[in-house]
């Protein structure tokens, strides 16, 4: 699948496979920065994309960031519609009591190409049976209350 890729800046780096068989293709930061503890901030990546109809790239966390040092993609996955041409940024969220330095050329993300399955929309007045019915948070046994905020601990 040819995915058109525009480098925005010199320093930008194409969208790499590290390993034959990677789903992910990394994304790499054009500048130097610092994600605070609890911070979110939108990391450029200096790329712009030209996706084929009936795709999206997705955007998702790198999981050595992850598991080292608690720093993960704040909208996973992060979506490039077919329709943008915009920079691609990436928002990444440290999640740790630790600031992140970010290097520029540090590889930040992950990027992967995915179909879109477009959906028909029927308002209808009700809704099939099934067995879980309207059960949402804390259905299948881990409790949840949304009104006391109350969250499972694991």
């Amino acid at each position: 699948m040819l995915v058109k890729i525009k480098r925005l800046t010199a320093e930008a780096k194409l969208p790499g496979y590290e390993h034959p068989g990677d789903a992910g293709a990394d994304l790499v930061s054009v500048e130097d920065c610092t994600v605070q503890p609890m911070q979110w901030v939108a990391v450029p990546t200096g790329l712009a994309a030209e996706v084929p109809a009936g795709f999206e790239l997705q955007v998702r966390p790198r999981s050595g960031l992850a598991l080292r040092h608690g720093i993960t993609v704040l909208n996973t996955p992060g979506t490039v519609d077919a329709g943008y041409r915009g920079e691609i940024k990436v928002i990444l969220l440290n999640l740790s009591s630790t600031p992140f330095p970010i290097s520029k050329g540090q590889r930040i993300a992950q990027l992967v190409v995915a179909p879109v399955m477009y959906g028909q929309f029927e308002e209808v007045d009700e809704l099939a049976a099934s067995q879980r019915g309207s059960g949402g948070f804390g259905s299948t046994g881990i409790a949840y209350s949304e009104v006391d905020g109350d969250r499972p601990q694991h």
